[in-house]
């Protein structure tokens, strides 16, 4: 009975016309941000997060968490289209959806995208109203040492999960963690790294790093390789699958429901890593293998419905231990912290109007996706056309002025410019923007946790190894840690990293 009143809770905060109209907002927001390749859900929560502090905490995260979910679903429209993915989740879509299209099934395809994200979308998200409560009853029983073990696995399991050098995700984390600790000590209070300004006293701001590394590197980066997009088709017809399209597309979603369910709780890439494993398997399923790549049904249904639940479930390890499986996830601590929450098990028993109302609101945005994107195809795509020289001046006008807006400090307009070329170098030497993100997030509560559980311990490290839950969760670590550097998961790791570049 507890789930029930929770949630009725829950759709009774999210059905208020506000957040009705923030999710609204978001899902609207996100399908045009995936629309639009280039810019990606991560770089736009990142510019949006100034907007959120005016508004109440609620209806900013569920506007966050439907932009989020939002382009996961808008990336299969370009994917399908243009062959072009306007999330990176969206990419395996594009092998078959594309070639639907070039069949004259574009109406379909995009229709079996949008049905599976929906079902996909509404089984993960009551996985995560299952789930959650019993996860944070026992995040509650955990200690310093166990969170700071715990974060050490979310730390090497993004280093795991990111393409190309592990040397290179491993120094992003470095360097994430190196620059959450300028500020203040938090035990002496005295400054550090902060190079005799003032303004730093308080740490680098959050939104400006977010908006430097992934938004304005991100914008540098489209404008200096735009190229010509051409939309296949102007007009898209016949948005209902036949009746032998809808039979062979179940159990892929039901399947890529399942995968992605389990592997978004993975921190790093949950979603990207479910799409491509759900292809994987569709295809060694399949009597007929060799239609993938030519316009098969399960390739689009398959990897759709995985991303999807993967984005959804994502959303677990952050409300229940206040721990990112993602850089968006890590945005969404920081749309938390801004409005003065502290991220953790904590929030659902604190606050549980706002942790069941993001849960509801998911299943109403996911409504809105299906019920709402379809018919606005034709807008889609003629948005498609609009050149990339016309957007970006207006997106990184409306940054600035939003970065400032948050603390009035123009210190944080100069940290704007120099994160945006630290990324567009970043981008450019290849490494992964990703990890540094999480590290700089995580890296406080690594500290805070650290030293308490030293001082608890009475300077003893042995505390971290002695505790049960502790020792298994820094022996997953190792675990991990070896065999990402084992010969053949390098290697492989890289070959991957080649082939999307």
């Amino acid at each position: 009975m507890d789930l029930f009143s929770n949630l009725a809770l829950g759709f009774a905060t999210a059905g208020t016309f506000d957040n009705l109209l923030f999710c609204l907002i978001g899902v609207l927001l996100g399908t045009l941000i995936g629309v639009l390749p280039g810019i990606g859900a991560t770089a736009t929560i990142a510019m949006l997060l100034p907007i959120t502090f005016q508004l109440e905490p609620v209806s900013s995260l569920i506007m966050l968490a439907g932009i989020y979910y939002g382009a996961q679903y808008g990336g299969s429209t370009t994917a399908i289209l243009i062959n072009m993915p306007g999330e990176s989740s969206s990419a395996v879509t594009a092998i078959d959806g594309y070639q639907m299209a070039r069949k004259g099934r574009a109406g379909a395809a995009l229709a079996i995208a949008a049905l599976g994200s929906f079902f996909a979308g509404s089984v993960s998200t009551f996985l995560v109203a299952i789930f959650a409560p019993p996860l944070t009853a026992i995040a509650l029983q955990f200690g310093s040492a166990e969170y700071f073990s715990l974060m050490i696995v979310g730390l090497v399991s993004s280093i795991a999960l990111a393409h190309g050098s592990v040397v290179k995700a491993l120094a992003m984390v470095a360097l994430g963690l190196l620059l959450g600790l300028v500020g203040t000590d938090i035990y002496t209070g005295t400054p550090r790294f902060t190079l005799g300004i003032r303004e730093y006293a308080d740490g680098l701001n959050f939104v400006a790093l977010a908006v430097g590394v992934f938004g304005v590197a991100e914008i540098l980066r489209n404008l200096e390789g735009e190229s010509t997009r051409t939309v296949l088709m102007a007009k898209v017809s016949g948005l209902l699958p036949s009746r032998q399209e809808f039979k062979e597309m179940i159990a892929p979603v039901i399947r890529g429901t399942a995968i992605g369910s389990a592997l978004g709780i993975l921190p790093g890439g949950g979603a990207i890593l479910a799409a491509f494993a759900s292809y994987t398997v569709e295809k060694r399923m399949s009597k007929t293998p060799e239609e993938f790549g030519k316009g098969a049904v399960a390739g689009v249904a398959g990897p759709e419905s995985a991303n999807n639940a993967g984005a959804q479930t994502s959303f677990i390890p952050l409300l229940t231990l206040g721990i990112p499986a993602n850089p968006v996830m890590a945005l969404m601590i920081g749309a938390m912290i801004i409005q003065g929450i502290v991220p953790g098990p904590n929030v659902a028993t604190e606050q549980p109007a706002l942790f069941w109302g993001i849960i509801a609101s998911m299943w109403i945005g996911n409504l809105m996706l299906v019920i709402l994107n379809l018919p606005l195809i034709g807008l889609w795509v003629k948005l498609l056309t609009v050149p990339y020289y016309v957007l970006f001046p207006i997106i990184m006008a409306f940054c600035s002025i939003g970065v400032y807006s948050v603390n009035t400090n123009v210190y944080d307009l100069y940290a704007v410019a120099f994160f945006g070329f630290i990324g567009y170098v970043l981008a450019k030497l290849r490494c992964e923007p990703a990890p540094l993100l999480l590290g700089f997030v995580l890296g406080p509560l690594l500290e805070e946790n650290l030293r308490r559980a030293m001082i608890l311990s009475r300077g003893d490290p042995t505390t971290f190894v002695t505790r049960p839950i502790s020792a298994t969760l820094l022996a997953i670590a190792v675990a991990v840690l070896i065999v990402v550097f084992l010969p053949s998961v390098k290697k492989k790791r890289e070959e991957v990293f080649v082939e999307e570049a």
